[in-house]
């Protein structure tokens, strides 16, 4: 089985792209949780885009990538990722634009509002993107080389924290503060509710991404031909 065959190689890929998916799609809906506790500058309540754990998923599946497949193949995906950003939003676009049947139940304007996210969460999203993707990828092999290829726990979370502080800070910085005019405390509430569950994901996916990693290195030890 060639590495272009490898289910496992496959997965990583379509997981990478539906999460990234989703998120673009879901990108413009604000949640909010209620929290047992106040917390600094979030206060009782949680807000964050709702594409959030989408896109935290994403971070999961390009370190699994990065770790079995290298960082230039990391990468490609990441950029790869980043086309497929502008196919979905012609897609989505066109089919908002094109003339529909009267008399549906699905109101034109109501599909428009629900599909066609913002100019500014666009630009937003696909700035962050580009910069906190490469760069998770970056610092996710720096740290490898720094740590002789050990400690997968560090590598995932570190690249991880970092990546997605950036992402952070240009979503909201861009999507909500310089294009829409969102106040300074409404943005850094926001920041603080999104970084905060990117972060919770980091740590809660790290075991997941020993398991991933233990069991594509155990099939490449199975397929081994034995020496006798």
């Amino acid at each position: 089985m060639t590495s272009s065959e490898d289910p496992l190689r496959v997965g990583l890929v379509a997981l990478f792209i539906t999460a990234l998916v989703v998120a673009q799609v879901t990108a413009s809906k604000l949640l909010a949780f209620s929290l047992p506790v106040s917390l600094p500058v979030a206060g009782e309540t949680l807000i964050l885009p709702g594409a959030a754990l989408a896109y935290a998923l994403t971070f999961f599946a390009s370190d699994c990538y990065a770790e079995l497949y290298g960082r230039r193949a990391a990468t490609a995906v990441v950029n790869v990722g980043f086309a497929m950003n502008f196919v979905l939003l012609a897609l989505v676009w066109s089919t908002i634009l094109a003339p529909g049947l009267p008399g549906q139940e699905i109101d034109p304007a109501a599909f428009r509002s629900v599909l066609g996210a913002s100019t500014a969460i666009v630009v937003a999203s696909l700035a962050a993107y580009l910069v906190s993707q490469n760069l998770d990828v970056f610092l996710f092999h720096a740290l490898g080389e720094a740590t002789g290829g050990d400690h997968l726990w560090l590598r995932n979370v570190g690249s991880t924290a970092t990546s997605q502080l950036v992402d952070t800070a240009i979503f909201i910085g861009v999507g909500f503060v310089l294009l829409q005019g969102l106040s300074l405390p409404a943005a850094l509430s926001l920041a603080v509710g999104q970084y905060l569950l990117k972060l919770a994901i980091a740590l809660v996916d790290t075991p997941f991404v020993y398991a991933v990693v233990a069991f594509a290195r155990g099939r490449e030890q199975a397929a081994k031909p034995t020496p006798w």
